[in-house]
């Protein structure tokens, strides 16, 4: 946990909250956190339009601030001293971490992983709760609305650490590897993220099935390949980044795969599929791809 955090005894869990189903954090209780005025914070995202869509973050409506405030014991939002004229914007878990790779800072990088961390940590405990304590989850079903649960009970069932169990690769697994790719973009909800320098027609013959948002990081993408592909085809958009070398997969810019084969070549030789648990390595490599 973050020193600064620690030492001004603040619980994160306590500035998290149900909205439209999912958790979010308040712009003034990031901007607390972060030590930064609550309109940078809204800054960020008036400047970068396009890294926040409204499922990242959204300003609350009337009904939504009150409900909000309607659980804060005091008068007072948090960080703010007193209630702003102003409807609260609210970020998402992934709107955090892209709210982190526009706020480069160090205090914003550690608190961010603090942040992302008690978030891993309420959806452990919510589906611990449910699995081995389950009279005691029944009370906690009273603060946790219907729609969360749903997408709590989703999260466990398409787990992508169950689905990659068995990561490791040989020669000649050309089916396998190949179905374990589809299993892991199937995890995705809305977006897919795909880093490999080696991009082309095997991996777009995968991707144009698939009916979600993806983003493919190559240095070599053939032209010609590319507008065939975008005259059919409207799923893939492209961005040419040479600052790769290995292949890597990001899932709803919250779950960061490595690949240790060009996907063009899957089941040709033996090599893995590897999960980082550590966020800040997510952080890293979206700040470099669009930094």
């Amino acid at each position: 946990m973050n020193e600064l955090i620690e030492k001004e005894k603040i619980i994160i869990e306590d500035m998290i909250y149900e909205v439209r189903g999912v958790q979010v954090m308040l712009d003034s209780d990031i901007a607390k956190l972060y030590h930064v005025e609550t309109k940078r914070i809204n800054e960020a995202v008036k400047n970068n339009p396009d890294k926040f869509p409204e499922r990242f973050s959204w300003v609350l409506t009337k009904e939504e601030t009150k409900k909000i405030r309607s659980k804060i014991s005091t008068l007072e939002i948090k960080g703010q001293g007193k209630y702003s004229k102003y409807d609260p914007r609210v970020f998402t878990e992934q709107g955090l971490y892209m709210l982190a790779t526009i706020l480069k800072s160090k205090v914003a990088t550690e608190v961010s992983i603090a942040i992302m961390d008690t978030f891993v940590k309420m959806r452990h405990y919510i589906n611990y709760n449910k699995n081995f304590l389950p009279h005691k989850f029944m009370l906690l079903e009273k603060r946790v609305d219907e729609n969360t649960q749903r997408i709590n009970e989703l999260f466990d069932k398409f787990d992508p650490k169950e689905i990659v169990k068995d990561y490791l690769f040989f020669e000649g697994d050309f089916y396998d590897s190949y179905s374990l790719l589809l299993d892991l973009f199937n995890t995705a909800k809305e977006e897919i993220i795909i880093i490999d320098n080696y991009a082309g027609k095997e991996l777009l013959d995968i991707l144009k099935k698939i009916n979600k948002k993806i983003i493919i990081i190559s240095k070599n993408i053939d032209d010609v390949l590319k507008k065939k592909y975008e005259q059919q085809y409207n799923n893939v958009s492209f961005i040419n980044n040479s600052s790769f070398h290995d292949r890597f997969i990001i899932l709803d810019r919250n779950i960061l795969y490595s690949c240790g084969a060009s996907f063009k070549d899957l089941g040709k030789k033996c090599f893995a599929i590897n999960e980082f648990i550590d966020k800040e390595y997510l952080i890293k490599i979206l700040e470099t791809i669009y930094s």
